[in-house]
């Protein structure tokens, strides 16, 4: 493709914002909506993914083979997720090691190609959880050879790229991501380096990993949206000559337009030597909004890998989102992007978009495209109308499609009176499948719900899902709490909680309303020494009775700072929990002991037992 054209293509797409509908029966069409049995005026309507020709059809687009530096399906684009590495650096995002191998897992579940797990230079905790990825997720082969790629993050320098290779190195397919600054402002300011020293050190580098024994190697020109293009093509020539078999364009900061971005990708290929022996992928940033576009014009350009992350988060305004990116290619990519397509598959995105929200502390808004609870939401009368008539009129997709199950046709209701199967059942259709041990403790939160409410919704057994399955290792658990409070008096909380080694241990304190007591309480028992940084509340539901969701965001004060991975400053990672209850008092504290659970999980900072109060002594009145 002519730079021009893609040029003129992408700005097209980019500003191009009507709705131009298929005609019936048209393939761009049957792509999303199938045939209806019935007689009607209307003869399409919204399918289910999974049962529909057209999806049969796209099933059995199968993935090509894995090339390093290349894709032998020219429409076949490559999803690298990186959730675990850049989406980790949002505030209060930190995960454990259990939480980075549970989403790895989910992400395996998604299809994703390229799991990036994490910057392992940045502390040892990171390196360890980035090779226990390796070597569980990057390990397990399908039945149809699938095994994702795990990459790591590295700095030019040979202390990163050495861990980065010792953490994925276990892998069947390991991978080193390193990066350097190209742009002017970067190279002048940050690096305090010429051009023609950050090229050596960036050939030498990509050299170095490749001296290890790594054979896929990935290389980002940081701020490539605002390097010089002449520089970016000498750069780029020179570490593919090195051994880089994929070549990642950055938007660093999110400052590019989609015709700007596509036009940059198109100008590589066609002006770096070497540029058609490599991948070339993407990178953007959401400082303006416009991530999404520019990765799709990228796409159209070009580049056959966009990297994304779940729900969009990371750093700043976050990235490109993986659900958006992906079905926009899955809507559109037939008709308006020459018929890419990803191995993505979508019945598990909203699945995977819960665990990565209740894991970081991370809410998705509820306008949030695909994913947010809006999304297939309709309240305007006219719209609901057409709804009724038919579903096409104002759903592009269907819920179905993303996994998304929100009416049971067999007309159950859970409630009091419901058993063990019928939870199960319902979880299932929902989405989430339990071991028999996570399933028991749901089911008896749920029965303990049940008792207060009529019936449950399934945004109250998401709620409850969460805060019993996707919660970090537990060390301290909440057995009994019980305030008093009110306008008479200082309010005054008394906690139990379960410690490390099953004894049980109470502690009592006076604040200045119910969950001030509640949490020193806490912190009499826990004993370590943290700063509430964010504290938020909803109901997940209408009614006086719903169930409240709590968010709390901690720092804690004695913690090990990690290097960030762009800055290389030290930075105190905050650490976020959750709980859910139908008392706000005790959805509050689960929220807490959960985030004093990922502190302890992360730094190993277990507390003795001699520096707690057994729930057999006196217990202890914290008045600070």
């Amino acid at each position: 493709m002519r730079c021009v054209d893609a040029m003129s293509a992408v700005s097209a797409m980019a500003m191009d914002h009507r709705v131009i509908a298929p005609a019936p029966g048209s393939p761009a069409f049957q792509c999303k909506l199938r045939k209806s049995p019935s007689p009607s005026p209307a003869p399409w309507k919204c399918r289910v993914l999974a049962s529909s020709s057209s999806e049969r059809q796209f099933l059995q687009r199968k993935r090509p083979i894995y090339v390093p530096s290349r894709i032998d399906d020219p429409s076949y684009v490559r999803i690298f997720d990186t959730t675990l590495r850049d989406g980790e650096q949002s505030p209060g995002a930190t995960l454990t090691s259990k939480e980075k191998l549970d989403i790895a897992r989910q992400l395996a579940k998604l299809g994703v190609d390229i799991i990036e797990a994490g910057f392992p230079i940045a502390s040892p905790d990171d390196l360890l959880a980035v090779k226990g990825i390796a070597l569980d997720v990057g390990n397990r082969v399908d039945d149809d050879g699938y095994v994702p790629v795990i990459c790591g993050l590295s700095r030019c320098n040979k202390a990163d790229i050495a861990a980065a290779w010792e953490a994925v190195s276990h892998a069947l397919r390991p991978r080193i991501h390193t990066f350097i600054a190209t742009s002017e402002i970067h190279m002048k300011h940050k690096l305090r380096k010429s051009p023609d020293e950050v090229v050596q050190i960036a050939t030498d580098m990509v050299g170095y990993a490749k001296s290890l024994g790594c054979q896929d190697i990935e290389f980002s020109p940081e701020d490539a949206g605002r390097s010089d293009p002449e520089f970016l093509y000498r750069i780029l020539a020179e570490v593919i000559k090195a051994g880089a078999t994929t070549l990642n364009i950055p938007d660093t900061v999110g400052y590019t337009l989609p015709s700007e971005f596509g036009r940059l990708i198109a100008m590589i290929k066609e002006n770096t030597p070497g540029s058609q022996n490599v991948v070339i992928s993407t990178h953007c940033q959401n400082d303006l909004g416009l991530a999404t576009a520019n990765t799709l014009a990228g796409a159209y350009a070009g580049a056959r890998q966009l990297e994304v992350t779940i729900n969009g988060i990371g750093e700043r305004a976050g990235n490109a989102s993986l659900e958006e990116v992906v079905m926009a290619i899955r809507c559109r990519g037939d008709e308006q992007l020459n018929g890419l397509h990803t191995g993505i598959k979508p019945k598990h995105i909203a699945v995977t978009s819960r665990m990565v929200s209740d894991y970081t502390g991370m809410t998705v808004q509820p306008h949030k495209a695909i994913v947010g609870a809006n999304a297939f939401a309709h309240e305007s009368g006219i719209h609901q109308d057409g709804m009724l008539k038919f579903k096409g009129t104002y759903e592009i997709m269907c819920p179905e499609d993303i996994g998304l199950v929100r009416a049971d046709e067999a007309g159950i209701v859970l409630g009091k009176h419901s058993g063990r199967h019928a939870l199960k059942t319902r979880l299932s259709q929902l989405g989430y499948e339990l071991e028999s041990k996570k399933l028991d403790d749901v089911f008896k939160r749920f029965k303990a719900v049940a008792d207060k409410k009529k019936s449950l919704s399934d945004v109250d057994l998401e709620a409850l899902l969460s805060d019993e399955v996707f919660q970090p290792e537990v060390v301290w658990a909440l057995l009994d709490l019980q305030v008093v409070c009110g306008t008479l008096g200082l309010s005054t909380a008394t906690v139990k909680l379960s410690g490390p080694d099953n004894i049980q241990r109470v502690g009592t304190s006076i604040g200045t309303g119910p969950v001030d007591a509640a949490y020193k309480a806490v912190d009499s028992i826990v004993q370590i020494p943290v700063t509430l940084l964010e504290y938020s509340m909803n109901a997940v539901t209408e009614g006086i009775d719903a169930i409240a969701n709590t968010r709390v965001v901690i720092r804690a004060e004695n913690s090990t700072p990690v290097t960030h991975a762009q800055s290389t400053e030290p930075v105190q990672r905050s650490f976020s929990g959750s709980g859910a209850s139908e008392d706000v008092t005790v959805s509050s504290v689960r929220a807490y002991v959960s985030a004093l659970n990922k502190v302890i999980g992360f730094s190993k900072a277990v507390p003795s037992s001699e520096s707690s109060v057994s729930a057999t002594q006196a217990t202890t009145v914290a008045t600070k």
